[in-house]
């Protein structure tokens, strides 16, 4: 190619724009990717976020061990078979996942819920010791108590324990403290109207609102099995124990009275009145064989009075089943 002295070639000039072009992508490039590392994001990472003890590094490992995002999504990724997750935290708070998360396949009632607003964790994180208070902070936990509250789900039972209930509990705290920048995004709903499901049916002269379980539970009847039968299903407990012998998150009632029970220590107990009640004031501490400790809470006489954990009893002396 031929170039008039004194003059630049027309190949250069190209050449010269093309690197020039190419020069300020480049610092582009470093610009954003320096950007993106820098604190002024204000972009929360998961081991500055804790619940109890364990940060939310230790809840991801639990989240990914039991591939929750084959069923659910984060910031929409993942399965659709199950709920969003990613806001779960801020919408429904611990004592709520806490009565949930070890017994997934039954949505927990309001006794259940209140049981866990003694942990020191959950009081320690919110602050907050009264149900009432509770569902004023976390609206989502009223909504879900007062339409599922009690009724079986589509999600299984998990081989959970304790501590990583805990710890799914602080990952899913770290979610819900993401910038996500406005996602998801609110449907437009204007003059559009849903049918809304009918909440759970509550015992005659119980209303959601009930300050503690023992003024939401059933009057004193005749029959105290009647009135056990009445509690369980109120305090959640179906959705732990069968009520045949098949084994769930604890071990099932049916045939379970007067029967003998293997227990974790190598011993052998007889499921008579005694055993059964220490195991609602205090299952840990002759945990069956089989089983996870410190999976069920402990329910104190401020939570379930003695007449009411002797109805309980009353009603799983009637349970005909399989045993254990």
């Amino acid at each position: 190619m031929t170039c008039t002295p004194g003059q630049p070639c027309e190949e250069g000039k190209k050449r010269g724009r093309a690197l020039g072009a190419l020069l300020l992508m480049a610092v582009i490039f470093v610009l954003l990717s320096f950007a993106s590392f820098v604190k002024s994001r204000n972009q929360v990472t998961p081991d500055q976020v804790h619940y109890a003890s364990f940060d939310a590094v230790q809840g991801k490992r639990v989240f990914q061990a039991y591939n929750c995002m084959g069923c659910h999504t984060l910031l929409g990724n993942g399965a659709y078979f199950g709920p969003d997750l990613t806001n779960v935290y801020e919408h429904a708070g611990p004592a709520w996942l806490a009565a949930f998360l070890p017994s997934a396949g039954g949505w927990p009632t309001r006794p259940a819920v209140q049981v866990h607003l003694a942990d020191a964790a959950q009081q320690a994180d919110t602050g907050i010791k009264d149900m009432d208070a509770y569902l004023r902070q976390f609206p989502g936990a009223a909504e879900r108590i007062t339409r599922r509250g009690g009724h079986d789900t589509y999600m299984p039972n998990l081989p959970i324990n304790g501590t990583e209930v805990k710890q799914l509990i602080a990952f899913l705290k770290y979610t819900s403290a993401m910038n996500t920048m406005g996602w998801p995004p609110k449907p437009q709903v204007d003059g559009l109207s849903f049918p809304q499901a009918k909440p759970f049916p509550q015992a005659a002269g119980t209303t959601a609102a009930a300050a503690t379980p023992a003024a939401g539970a059933p009057a004193a009847a005749a029959d105290p099995a009647a009135q056990g039968k009445e509690l369980a299903t109120q305090m959640g407990c179906t959705a732990c124990h069968a009520m045949d012998g098949a084994k769930k998150v604890g071990p099932g009632w049916g045939g379970l009275f007067g029967h003998p029970v293997k227990l974790a220590d190598g011993s052998t107990v007889t499921a008579d009145e005694a055993y059964l009640a220490e195991s609602i004031r205090n299952p840990n501490a002759r945990v069956p064989a089989g089983y996870t400790a410190g999976l069920m809470p402990t329910y104190d006489a401020a939570t379930i009075p003695d007449d009411q954990v002797a109805a309980i009893v009353a009603y799983i002396r009637t349970l005909q089943g399989g045993g254990q």
